[in-house]
């Protein structure tokens, strides 16, 4: 495990330090590259995007835990970028939270999240997203912190309670999963300032922001207010898909190769695999 330390280090830095920063949104090892080449201080592995990578489904929670933690572990393993990942419900009960801890703490990741969204949605319930009790929310944040092995391993627990109840139970929640002893609380739907503040002015937890307002994506004044992390959405997955689908269709009505546009050079490619660093090995080692 002491080969995750540099980059679990960087991230608690993060979130003690007193700025706000946006993540890059990953999805295989190559945009891990990209993200870390270009300066990104963490990397964000959204469950929604995980379950599009890995088999092309909706986020309706079909993606299993195995699937996610070898995601997890492929990106990590491609550099040293400090990765945040969205766990999800932990994939069951509490005693399923455990596990989830231990595989992607085993997977190399900087830090987690475990929200109390009643997943997948019970029968009877399509389109109407709702919350566990607070009760099973604090059980699943226990679980958790019990199954870390690493106390460098970031647990954040996370609420969409800002989106799906009011502020006053987000507050409620967020309070009490900071009593948990959690490292930070991850908050989605938050929209405007003035219920920003309402919340960040009852915790002492740093906190990471996810769907929120377009009001609130001011890294100065979220910095203000003890949002550390906050995310801007997944918009790099889509743009590949529709690079992908744009020039298979392009090839498909008879477009040359060499009339396509928007491809990455081979300068860039060959340096995003480490051509040259497999090539020196090859030299000295099969030669």
């Amino acid at each position: 495990m002491a080969r995750f330390d540099a980059r679990r280090a960087r991230f608690r830095a993060i979130l003690q330090g007193d700025r706000c920063v946006y993540p890059g949104s990953v999805f295989d090892p190559i945009s891990a590259r990209i993200a870390e080449e270009l300066g990104f201080e963490v990397g964000m592995l959204a469950g929604s995007v995980a379950s599009l990578a890995v088999l092309g489904a909706p986020d309706v929670i079909v993606l299993t835990l195995t699937e996610f933690a070898e995601l997890a572990q492929r990106i990590g393993r491609a550099g040293e970028l400090p990765l945040l990942c969205d766990a999800d419900h932990g994939y069951g009960n509490a005693l399923n939270v455990m596990r989830t801890v231990e595989e992607l703490e085993m997977a190399g990741v900087a830090g987690l999240s475990i929200e109390d969204t009643d997943l997948p949605q019970p029968f009877g319930t399509a389109g109407k997203a709702r919350l566990l009790a607070i009760e099973e929310g604090i059980g699943k944040m226990r679980a958790a912190l019990a199954a870390r092995r690493d106390d460098k391993l970031v647990i954040a627990g996370r609420t969409s309670a800002p989106a799906i109840t009011s502020i006053a139970d987000t507050i409620a929640r967020a309070k009490a999963y900071e009593a948990t002893g959690v490292d930070a609380l991850f908050l989605v739907g938050v929209k405007t300032r003035k219920d920003l503040e309402a919340i960040a002015a009852q915790l002492t937890l740093p906190l990471i922001l996810g769907g929120a307002g377009k009001e609130l994506m001011d890294r100065d004044y979220l910095a203000q207010h003890k949002v550390r992390i906050c995310l801007q959405g997944h918009q790099p997955f889509a743009a590949a898909v529709r690079a992908v689908y744009d020039t298979l269709r392009a090839l498909r009505e008879g477009t040359a190769p060499d009339r396509l546009e928007g491809i990455a050079d081979d300068e860039t490619v060959k340096r995003l695999m480490r051509n040259d660093e497999y090539a020196r090995w090859m030299k000295e080692w099969l030669a």
